[in-house]
C-alpha cells in the first residue's frame, strides 16, 4: 500500500477526472462539502477504501470489544479482495454473537467474517499479499474435496489455539474435551482465520502446532492445518486414532 504522494502524479490525475467525471452535474456540492465538511470528506474515505460498505452498530460493537483479534469485511475487502455482494453483505449484518460471549472470547480467539473462499483461493491471494511464504510448498491437496469448498457466507469465532490438553489424544478423545458450546470447524476455517489473521496483523497462528480440523481427506484421514512458520502454512492428513504431542485439535464457538 502506498500514501496519495507516493502515486505517480500521472495516475492520480486520471483518476480524479474519471471520480468528477462520474459525480457529474452534482460536482459544485460536492466539491463544497468537501472543501468544508471533514466528516464528510473522511465518510467518502472510508467508502472508496472499504468498497462503499458501511459497518452495521452490531459490527463497529464487535470490532470494539475484539480488537484486533477482529477480521471483518473491511479486512476481507482488503487482504483477500473480496468483492462482496448485497446479498451477503446482508447475511453479515448482525454478529450472532452476543456482547457476553465476544467479552469472554475476545482474547482467546478470531472473529472472522468469513467469505466463500476455498484454500486453494486463499493460497492464491496469499501469494499476492505478502513477501513472505505463507503455504508450505504442497500439491497433495490440490485436488481434494475439503480444499476446493468454498463454503457458505458467515461469521466464526475461531479460538488462536488447540484446545488446552488435547495433543497425543485420538480423534475421538479430543472431541471429548471440546465445551459444550463450541465445536471444530473446517480447514478452511481455520486457514481462512490464520491467514486473515497475519495479514491484518502479524500474528502467526498455531506457529509450533498441528490442529485437526473436522474434513477427511479422500483417504479417510482427518485434515489437520498447522506449523505456520517462516516454511508457511502446512495441511497434512492423520489417521484418527493417531496420538502425536504435536497435534491438537481446532475449535470454534457454536452459533
Amino acid at each position: 500500500m502506498k500514501a496519495w504522494t507516493q502515486v505517480p502524479t500521472g495516475d492520480i490525475n486520471a483518476a480524479n477526472q474519471r471520480l468528477w467525471v462520474a459525480i457529474g452535474d452534482n460536482a459544485e456540492e460536492v466539491a463544497a462539502r468537501i472543501n468544508t465538511d471533514p466528516a464528510f470528506v473522511a465518510n467518502i474515505a472510508r467508502l472508496m477504501v472499504n468498497g462503499g460498505y458501511e459497518p452495521s452498530t452490531s459490527q463497529k460493537l464487535a470490532r470494539e470489544i475484539m480488537g484486533t483479534n477482529y477480521f471483518g469485511i473491511e479486512e476481507a475487502i482488503k487482504h483477500f479482495g473480496v468483492n462482496a455482494t448485497k446479498q451477503q453483505l446482508a447475511a453479515l449484518a448482525e454478529v450472532p454473537f452476543s456482547e457476553e460471549v465476544l467479552k469472554s472470547c475476545k482474547d482467546t480467539h478470531v472473529l472472522v467474517a468469513a467469505f466463500p473462499l476455498s484454500i486453494l483461493d486463499i493460497r492464491g491471494i496469499a501469494k499476492k499479499q505478502s513477501d513472505r511464504t505463507l503455504f508450505y510448498s504442497q500439491d497433495w491437496y490440490d485436488k481434494q474435496a475439503f480444499a476446493k469448498d468454498k463454503g457458505e457466507v458467515g461469521w466464526r469465532l475461531v479460538r488462536k489455539e488447540p484446545i488446552a490438553n488435547s495433543t497425543s489424544k485420538t480423534w475421538n478423545d479430543q472431541q471429548a474435551l471440546l465445551p459444550k458450546d463450541e465445536e471444530t470447524p473446517t480447514a478452511r476455517i481455520v486457514v481462512y482465520a490464520t491467514i486473515g489473521h497475519f495479514l491484518a496483523t502479524g500474528e502467526c497462528l498455531f506457529e509450533k502446532i498441528y490442529v485437526r480440523c473436522v474434513d477427511l481427506d479422500s483417504g479417510g484421514d482427518r485434515v489437520g492445518v498447522g506449523r505456520f512458520d517462516a516454511g508457511g502454512l502446512y495441511v497434512y492428513g492423520w489417521d484418527d486414532g493417531g496420538r502425536d504431542g504435536s497435534i491438537g485439535v481446532s475449535a470454534a464457538r457454536k452459533q
